[in-house]
């Protein structure tokens, strides 16, 4: 995984820029429009996108300072933030998105370089060093960015992001007794999803229940970076994707 703090928040600039550009375009009306995600409209995506950059930044001020700062208050004082602004204009959607963004991003530049190694707790998971708050916000930045519907597709993922992402993704499956057993090619491209060589391969749903040993895979599913990316994260139905032994994909459970 990379984890270089200037690299990361180079790319988060790139995948920041290419969202706003999105946003910008959005009108009153279909920024109301529902998003693939159930429940959720266009402005709630944004909403999100805007309050999980307020959060992650609490998380670096935690690093910076010392003094511990919660990502949220709370669950439902997250939930009932997005569920309040989701209604807001385009115009406003799009001002709060830059504006968090930019606090974000002045935050990761003041951040001193030991404090990228001091461990912060986020509301779901362990705790984690800071640099990897900038992880998670790329990814929620180009994950979200394809639940818009808007133009931006799994397919114009940067090759880096597929990459890094799609081992990430993997290696948590794989730990998962609930996720089928399966071994995942990336063939006829690389992983970026540009004409190359076949790239790596990853196994998941192979720990065995209660961690009592290993599951062979009984399935081998192949297909581009992005795309094995996009069905793991439920953001495709995976056509495109080939199984082998032929027939339908395995239902994976929600990531």
């Amino acid at each position: 995984m990379h984890d270089d703090p200037g690299e990361l928040q180079s790319r988060i600039a790139e995948s920041t820029g290419r969202l706003l550009a999105t946003a910008a375009e959005l009108t009153d009306d279909q920024a109301r429009e529902p998003s693939p995600l159930p429940g959720w409209s266009r402005g709630h995506v944004l909403t999100h996108l805007a309050r999980n950059a307020d959060g992650l930044r609490n998380l670096l001020i935690w690093a910076r300072t010392g003094v511990v700062t919660p990502q949220y208050p709370s669950q439902q004082a997250r939930d009932e933030a997005i569920e309040a602004g989701s209604g807001r204009p385009a115009a406003g959607l799009l001002a709060d998105l830059r504006d968090s963004a930019a606090a974000f991003r002045a935050e990761a530049a003041c951040m001193p370089g030991h404090g990228w190694q001091v461990t912060v707790n986020g509301i779901r998971g362990g705790g984690h060093p800071a640099w990897y708050t900038l992880s998670r916000r790329l990814s929620e930045v180009e994950i979200h960015h394809v639940d818009l519907a808007a133009g931006y597709q799994a397919a114009d993922w940067p090759g880096w992001f597929v990459t890094e992402r799609l081992e990430s993704v993997a290696a948590g499956f794989a730990q998962r007794d609930d996720a089928p057993a399966a071994q995942l090619s990336v063939t006829g491209a690389g992983t970026d999803g540009g004409a190359g060589p076949a790239g790596p391969e990853y196994q998941i749903g192979t720990a065995a229940a209660g961690g009592a040993g290993h599951r062979p895979p009984v399935v081998r599913i192949s297909g581009p970076g992005w795309l094995l990316l996009a069905w793991l994260t439920g953001r495709s139905a995976g056509a495109g994707l080939a199984a082998e032994p032929p027939g339908p994909l395995p239902v994976l459970p929600a990531w």
